[in-house]
């Protein structure tokens, strides 16, 4: 099969929540997803699409830029997910290098992201790409 990797526009961010809610498996509502990204294409935020078709959104990668004082220019991703029947065919390799490749264009020295403590799987695909492991990540919900 082939896929092509290209930023998803935000007019195009509604494509986005399926995928987001099927990494969440279903504990955050699709409507409370569609008002987030609806905030978030105003702030730092893009995201990198995998497509199978010119329209089929079928991987992404959310991408949050900001310096930071331990890594200068960088890049955080999150919620990289690709559908279950895409993965485990080196995808998600020529994903990440694609987005390694867009974010050094950017001028980015580095790159970051979060993962679920319990989903090895991930761990072991980040330690393959390069990824170390630099601390813990800590969320505390405040406001109602």
């Amino acid at each position: 099969m082939s896929y092509q990797f290209r930023m998803v526009p935000k007019q195009h961010f509604d494509r986005i929540v399926p995928l987001v809610y099927a990494l969440n498996e279903g504990k955050v509502e699709e409507a409370l997803l569609t008002l987030r990204f609806n905030e978030m294409k105003h702030q730092n935020y893009k995201c990198a699409g995998i497509y199978d078709t010119d329209d089929n959104l079928v991987g992404i990668s959310g991408l949050w830029f900001c310096t930071r004082h331990y890594g200068g220019k960088s890049v955080e991703l999150d919620h990289v997910f690709i559908a279950q029947e895409h993965r485990n065919n080196g995808l998600g390799k020529r994903f990440m290098s694609w987005i390694e490749t867009y974010v050094i264009g950017r001028g980015c020295q580095s790159i970051e992201l979060n993962t679920y403590v319990q989903n090895y799987p991930s761990h072991k695909f980040y330690y393959n790409e390069g990824f170390e492991i630099l601390g813990y990540h800590f969320l505390k919900k405040v406001g109602s």
